[in-house]
């Protein structure tokens, strides 16, 4: 089976996430995928809490999609996918990742363990992925989905201001911020 792992913070969740997750089992790259939300890390200070973000992606849970309450323990990338490989062994791991991502790539932590495995690219702000996936000497492990739509939603923007997040929130979501005064208070 080839299991898709979608690491991000998801603060909040947004139709732009769900879409792709959506699109990429549609389109048959991946046959299940697993959503997991992230705990506060270097560059993000500014979550609510954990556990009201997978609320939140628990929404979008079905058969294919698998909101994780378990493998958000581990601080790094590589820890999480060294796990569900021990737990999934007879299955192709695929970690999805926006092409923004790329950049930056080889610097995140023990790279080398996240490259035992496949890396599924989503074109992210017009970026050349193949300009960086051909710096690496696994550039058979890289999936571009070209025929998957862009993200161009900020959740950032979501946070900022209500108007904004309004479009770009599924229903549920939106009453769950609001019930819980979360981002706009």
């Amino acid at each position: 089976m080839r299991l898709g792992v979608y690491v991000g913070s998801f603060n909040p969740v947004h139709i732009g996430h769900i879409k792709l997750v959506n699109q990429l089992i549609e389109k048959k790259y991946l046959d299940k995928i697993y959503i997991i939300a992230t705990k506060p890390y270097w560059n993000k200070d500014n979550l609510v809490p954990l556990q009201d973000r997978i609320n939140m992606l628990k929404y979008f849970k079905t058969e294919d999609i698998i909101i994780d309450t378990y493998y958000n323990k581990y601080n790094y990338t590589y820890e999480i996918l060294n796990e569900l490989k021990k737990n999934n062994p007879g299955d192709e791991l695929y970690l999805i990742i926006g092409a923004d991502n790329l950049e930056k790539f080889h610097l995140w932590k023990n790279i080398n363990e996240i490259l035992k495995n496949k890396i599924l690219v989503l074109k992210r702000n017009n970026i050349d992925s193949s300009k960086y996936i051909n710096n690496f000497k696994e550039k058979d492990n890289f999936v571009i989905a070209n025929d998957v739509d862009e993200l161009n939603i900020s959740s950032t923007e979501i946070r900022k201001n209500l108007d904004y997040g309004k479009k770009y929130l599924d229903k549920r979501v939106l009453k769950y911020i609001k019930s819980n005064n979360l981002y706009w208070r």
